[in-house]
């Protein structure tokens, strides 16, 4: 195996994969077949060095679409975007060779699943112990329950012929164990009284309908709602089983969505909905795990493989700006900038574009000098720290040029190597709300430097396509443009035939669009899943009160809350019974607010109401959030339009404070 040859390195990246469907792969540019062997957008077969031309000879960004549709002709910017990619690769003094895949052992994926998943105690020694599996089983819907059940089938057939002489777990005994938990799993949706969520309570209401939160009852799946809704109550697996069930045929409906991409909208959710990035950390641990479960559920309905990625070691460089991993990179900035999320380098280069004007025509389409490029990345290399590099010279163009250089040269692919060809395979599923669904969940277990800084490339994107009067630079144009610079990272391309190569391109274009398009409801947390993490929290307390030693804490704590706020406790619990809760402001204030539930209060009210009273102090509005605390959740910052009265219903135990927004 090859790699980058950097005076300071270290080792990492690569791909783990099995099957040949198209995925990315490593290639040597000195192969005279990678570099001739494109598709052309009317007969399947495209050469890079001889692409044809426009039929009426304008250039690309002069073409405007009423439609946000990607047709033939659109495709042109794609392939003239990653002829532009392989000449600037193949230049490099450098070349990527070809690297040898391993293939998995038998039950070596499912096995690193399950430990993804927080499942790893139902297989291997510590099969015995499944306290904290068993909080998870407690949770799962129908679907997802059989997604757990055929992987851990998988590893168990494999132990067993490993370990011949060796005792090991039968599926059934952990799906069995205990009878009165675990059983009720696969017969929830006959046991469950209609009307009823798994943890007992009473559905929630929205827009006067009853709906199920967990995704149990199948009758009530969004087919009563209007086709542009995104249901986020109902477990995405369980809505496409019970629409498949409805259906003889799961077949894609032709070219569906094709033409246009219709306003998905979610229908209100009183108690609010939930951001990534409004939950504490070991709250949305628990919401990656049920990601990768839900999601994996949902491509088991279809049929469809899902198949994490390992990487493989290779050298990496361990400073700079361009080709340095995204955590390495982070560790730089922070030095520089504490609390820095996102590459400080990115940041730059869209605030200059932004700078510039973003009126530009043909901006990210149209390449920058490769010269002037090349000089400006050895420029930034050696100036952009200290602060010396001269951003007034660099022309429009170069910068855009810079910008996608950035993403395409990180050694992991933003999507990361583990999830890229789960991406890729969302444009598998038959309609475009299956697609949005799986690139919910996708974008949940990104890792937070991934998902922070492709949200903040997605919205600069956005902000392009808001200037396409003027820079004629279309939603379906930025797609074309980005896609080979998201999905073909350093030294990959797609594995296969033409046809497959050509599939590759409008399956990345069109998920590109999707991307860019829905990117507000991709970083929501659907709700069906928050509920699963309540009720985690709550079966794992009920856990905790019975250990003894715990008993023996919470006993002196409730001794030194008792002795210091007895007075105040005694308030609340008067308070409470005349529906008022309290809410705390310890950062700004020594003094609570008593709160009266309205069926209208919301937590916009709420923060109104705490800054009318607090005028000393110096804060912006959208700097404050009200954090439901405690309870059944660990911390979330609650929506502006959060129902307090019915959100209060749903976690009683909360407590209620104001405090700075996390950043």
């Amino acid at each position: 195996m090859s790699s980058q040859q950097d005076s300071k390195g270290v080792v990492l990246t690569g791909f783990y994969y099995q099957n040949n469907e198209g995925l990315p792969v490593l290639i040597n540019c000195k192969n005279e077949e990678a570099q001739t062997s494109l598709l052309s957008r009317r007969t399947g077969q495209y050469n890079i060095h001889s692409r044809a031309k426009n039929d009426a000879g304008n250039p690309p960004c002069n073409r405007s679409s009423s439609q946000d549709s990607l047709d033939e002709l659109s495709m042109d910017d794609y392939w003239t975007e990653l002829e532009h990619i392989q000449k600037t690769r193949c230049n490099d003094q450098e070349q990527p060779e070809e690297v040898l895949m391993k293939v998995p052992d038998e039950g070596e994926l499912e096995e690193e699943w399950l430990k993804e998943a927080g499942l790893s105690d139902l297989i291997g020694d510590s099969a015995g112990d499944l306290q904290e599996s068993m909080v998870v089983l407690s949770t799962l819907t129908r679907t997802q329950a059989a997604a757990v059940q055929k992987r851990v089938e998988t590893v168990t057939q494999t132990l067993r012929k490993k370990n011949r002489h060796h005792q090991v777990p039968d599926v059934r005994d952990i799906f069995g164990l205990p009878s009165a938990q675990i059983g009720k799993i696969s017969n929830a949706k006959e046991t469950q009284p209609a009307g009823t969520r798994e943890n007992g309570k009473q559905d929630v209401k929205s827009d006067g309908q009853t709906i199920s939160t967990c995704g149990d009852d199948k009758s009530n799946l969004d087919t009563a709602l209007l086709e542009t809704d995104i249901n986020l109550e109902i477990s995405f697996s369980e809505q496409a089983a019970g629409l498949k069930h409805q259906s003889k045929s799961n077949a894609p409906q032709g070219n569906e969505d094709d033409a246009f991409l219709p306003n998905f909208k979610i229908p209100q959710d009183k108690t609010g909905t939930t951001k990534i990035g409004d939950l504490a950390s070991q709250d949305m641990k628990k919401v990656h795990s049920l990601a990768l479960i839900e999601l994996t559920a949902f491509f088991d309905t279809f049929g469809i493989d899902f198949k994490s990625h390992k990487a493989v070691k290779i050298k990496i460089k361990e400073s700079g700006l361009f080709g340095v991993p995204l955590t390495v990179l982070l560790e730089q900035d922070q030095k520089k900038v504490p609390g820095t999320k996102v590459p400080l380098i990115l940041q730059k280069l869209i605030s200059h574009i932004k700078e510039e004007g973003l009126d530009t025509e043909g901006l990210l389409r149209i390449p920058g000098s490769a010269t002037r490029v090349k000089s400006l990345c050895q420029d930034l290399e050696a100036k952009f720290y200290e602060g010396t590099f001269a951003w007034d010279s660099v022309k429009q163009h170069d910068a855009a040029s810079l910008l996608k250089l950035f993403i395409r040269e990180l050694p992991h692919p933003l999507l990361t190597v583990e999830y890229l060809n789960a991406f890729i395979t969302v444009q598998k599923l038959p309609t475009r709300k299956q697609q949005l669904q799986a690139l919910n969940l996708l974008v949940l277990f990104l890792p937070e430097p991934n998902r922070d800084t492709l949200k903040t490339l997605l919205e600069f994107l956005q902000r392009v396509i808001d200037h396409k009067e003027k820079n004629k630079m279309t939603l379906n144009n930025i797609a074309v443009v980005m896609a080979p610079n998201l999905f073909m990272f350093k030294g990959f391309r797609s594995k296969g035939g033409e046809q497959q190569e050509f599939a590759m391109a409008t399956g990345t274009a069109n998920l590109m669009r999707l991307l860019i398009r829905y990117q507000n409801l991709l970083w929501l947390i659907p709700k069906f899943l928050m509920n699963q993490v309540r009720k985690q929290n709550s079966e794992n307390q009920k856990k905790m009160s019975k250990d003894k030693a715990m008993k023996k804490l919470l006993k002196k704590m409730a001794y030194d809350r008792e002795k210091h706020e007895k007075q105040d406790r005694s308030t609340t619990e008067t308070d409470t019974l005349q529906g008022v809760i309290k809410v705390q402001a310890p950062q700004f204030s020594k003094v609570s607010m008593a709160i009266q539930l309205k069926e209208d209060l919301k937590a916009s009210d709420v923060l109104a109401s705490f800054l009318s009273q607090i005028r000393t102090v110096a804060i912006k509005r959208e700097d404050l959030c009200l954090y439901e605390i405690g309870g059944n959740i660990g911390a979330r910052c609650l929506n502006d339009e959060t129902y307090m009265k019915d959100l209060y219903h749903l976690n009683p135990n909360a407590e209620w404070v104001i405090k700075s927004r996390s950043r």
